[in-house]
């Protein structure tokens, strides 16, 4: 079975529902790297890719496609640096620019004086 999650929500249901979202997949994350050890983000040769649609997977899953979106990357990440001791780091999302009639989100990670985006850093323009 592929892990995969298909968040469906509304935007005025973003938010608190998006943080827990977030929050989950980090979580599911963590369970993970500490059943199969460290796995670092930005040394397995996993790239920044756009999705057409809205898919979030968990690290193997990222690990076999050999790429990821903002939010599979940034909750990756973020329970790296969970691992590694810095508990307070979370995946969070910041409003972009509107587009028409529809608001965008990007995800990030922040948190015991991190503040990183791995899109960036593996390949967003």
């Amino acid at each position: 079975m592929t892990p995969v999650f298909r968040p469906t929500f509304h935007v005025q249901l973003i938010g608190s529902t998006l943080d827990a979202l977030l929050e989950a997949l980090v979580r599911a994350n963590v369970q993970w790297l500490l059943a199969n050890g460290h796995r670092s983000l930005y040394q397995s040769g996993v790239r920044y890719r756009a999705e057409s649609g809205e898919d979030w997977y968990t690290i193997p899953y990222v690990l076999e496609r050999g790429e990821g979106d903002c939010e599979d990357l940034a909750c990756w990440r973020a329970a790296e640096l969970r691992v590694l001791g810095h508990h307070q780091a979370v995946a969070i999302a910041k409003l972009s620019p509107s587009v028409g009639a529809r608001r965008l989100y990007h995800i990030v990670v922040s948190g015991d004086g991190i503040s990183e985006d791995p899109s960036r850093m593996l390949g967003m323009r």
